[in-house]
């Protein structure tokens, strides 16, 4: 069976709404099709009034300049199969218009194939980014939101950077790499979550029990390196063992890189 074709999909919504004319809605949704839509054209730039356009759940490989769409606000692309968000710079024939990036406030676009956060850069009003479930693997790609003056809501669950993490866990590697979040997940940031009255309460246990930092770990050298496991082992000693131990693994580990040294831990919770 054929994919169904923008034009079609817009006939298709004229007809559920009554005769409406989608070049005058400010909401146009075109979701779970079927015959899913395949491919994006030329056509959805038509919809000059649009402010939100939904295409989620159906199987668009690529996103296409939409000059026409200049009121857009809200763009949500979820369960496709985008691989590079791209082709919001697009600007309009007449040079006064702005691009498509210029004006768009949310991208939803989670459960897509999207590795790269590249191609955000015109967007300079968006505040809301849900990207979970696709392919994000590098911290550096998390970094590059920074360049984004108004975004402070964003969804990274379910991509690979969050392997090995609880949710809890992970927020002080995301709030490095992009302080402005306020956000995460669906949750609030508040700068002081559960791990840090963990840190505080190891820190207590151990200069209670051992008088000081140092006395505690006398025998480890601060430059030995331990993997997370290893790490547990030695907490385990102090009886901090389990989801504790591993946040507070985490914790010193901002960078991701499954270790850490004796000396960076004695100085995260020194």
């Amino acid at each position: 069976m054929p994919a169904t074709t923008c034009a079609k999909a817009l006939q298709l919504w004229q007809e559920k709404h009554e005769g409406a004319n989608p070049e005058e809605a400010e909401i146009i949704k075109l979701m779970c099709l079927i015959p899913p839509i395949e491919k994006l054209d030329s056509v959805l730039n038509s919809l000059v009034n649009v402010k939100h356009l939904s295409l989620s759940t159906n199987c668009i490989d690529k996103m296409i300049p939409l000059p026409g769409l200049k009121n857009l606000q809200i763009l949500s692309l979820g369960r496709n199969q985008i691989k590079k968000i791209m082709c919001l710079e697009e600007v309009m024939p007449d040079a006064s218009s702005a691009a498509v990036g210029a004006s768009l406030q949310q991208l939803w676009i989670s459960y897509n194939q999207i590795s790269s956060l590249d191609g955000l850069g015109p967007c300079v009003k968006l505040h809301t980014l849900y990207i979970s479930n696709n392919k994000i693997a590098s911290w550096d790609e998390v970094s590059k939101l920074s360049s984004l003056p108004q975004l402070t809501n964003v969804c990274l669950v379910g991509n690979p950077i969050y392997e090995g993490f609880t949710r809890k866990s992970v927020r002080p590697i995301v709030m490095k790499h992009f302080p402005g979040v306020k956000t995460l997940d669906g949750e609030m940031v508040t700068g002081v979550d559960n791990t840090d009255e963990l840190i505080e309460t190891l820190r207590t246990k151990l200069v209670e029990k051992y008088g000081s930092l140092d006395k505690a770990f006398e025998g480890y050298g601060d430059d030995l390196a331990v993997s997370e496991e290893e790490f547990g082992k030695i907490m385990a000693e102090f009886g901090i063992e389990g989801v504790s131990a591993a946040d507070a693994f985490r914790h010193v580990d901002v960078d991701g890189t499954g270790q850490v040294t004796i000396g960076a831990f004695k100085s995260a919770i020194g």
